[in-house]
């Protein structure tokens, strides 16, 4: 296998790669943004994520937002984001891939408060985490209102690394003791990646793209042939597995990304 061809363009090629990318999300974004400022008082509504920083893929990758409202939702504005999440999604499929968290005026300095949020086609209540912070304030795209840095306090470098390496041990480090997980193409793809991402913001104080934590895989001891998996469902054709080729590519992701994990919090 070889990696696909968006991950071997020049950078100028990458550049127009995202905006073509991008351009593509602009019409769903753009009516996403004039009817919750229909239905709620809307101070900032920001983008974060590859849609942001480069990287998006459209109908693959998720459209990552937060809203800034004057307080938390309550019983009745919920209900009413719930039901323009989903009318959104009864229209528009690639809808069901806007995930928004809604942050109150009065908490924008708790980084570990649980807000409101529609991901995964349903209301839940998560934080915006201090590396969702970082990527806001690196640069989000504004969709209405003030600038991150207007609003948000600044997110150290301290802050970063300890909510990171909280995430690998806590969250990430666990789930490598269980195979069946890994079975799933979702924790292939995201376990070996997150744990890139992870290690090059704690070694070099900077959050890349997924695009550049896959092209780093062979670099850092990844299997044979895991890159090239990863890269496919993401920007080509997903290889076809068989049960025995899946339970083999599921092992050799999960303890690839054990063994990151333990070098870097090492």
């Amino acid at each position: 296998m070889t990696l696909p061809e968006p991950l071997q363009l020049s950078a100028a090629e990458q550049e127009a790669d995202d905006a073509a990318q991008r351009a593509l999300a602009a019409p769903l974004l753009a009516e996403f943004a004039a009817r919750l400022s229909a239905a709620a008082p809307v101070r900032a509504l920001w983008v974060h994520g590859s849609l942001a920083h480069g990287d998006y893929r459209h109908g693959r990758s998720d459209l990552d937002l937060v809203a800034v409202l004057p307080a938390a939702p309550d019983e009745y504005l919920r209900e009413r984001l719930v039901a323009l999440h989903r009318e959104l999604i009864g229209r528009d499929p690639d809808a069901a891939r806007l995930h928004c968290s809604y942050l109150p005026d009065g908490e924008l300095a708790a980084a570990a408060a649980a807000h409101f949020t529609f991901a995964q086609g349903e209301p839940m209540r998560r934080p915006v985490t201090a590396v969702t912070r970082r990527e806001l304030l690196d640069g989000a795209t504004v969709l209405a209102g003030e600038r991150p840095e207007v609003l948000l306090p600044p997110v150290d470098d301290a802050e970063l690394h300890a909510f990171i390496r909280a995430d690998l041990r806590d969250y990430w480090y666990p789930i490598t003791a269980r195979p069946d997980p890994w079975q799933r193409d979702i924790w292939v793809d995201h376990g070996p990646v997150t744990a890139v991402r992870a290690t090059a913001a704690l070694r070099e104080g900077r959050l890349i793209t997924k695009r550049e934590a896959i092209t780093r895989l062979p670099a850092l001891d990844a299997p044979p042939g895991l890159a090239e998996d990863i890269a496919a469902r993401r920007y080509g054709t997903p290889p076809v597995l068989t049960p025995e080729a899946r339970t083999e590519r599921a092992e050799q992701a999960r303890l690839f990304t054990r063994a990151l994990i333990e070098r870097t919090l090492n």
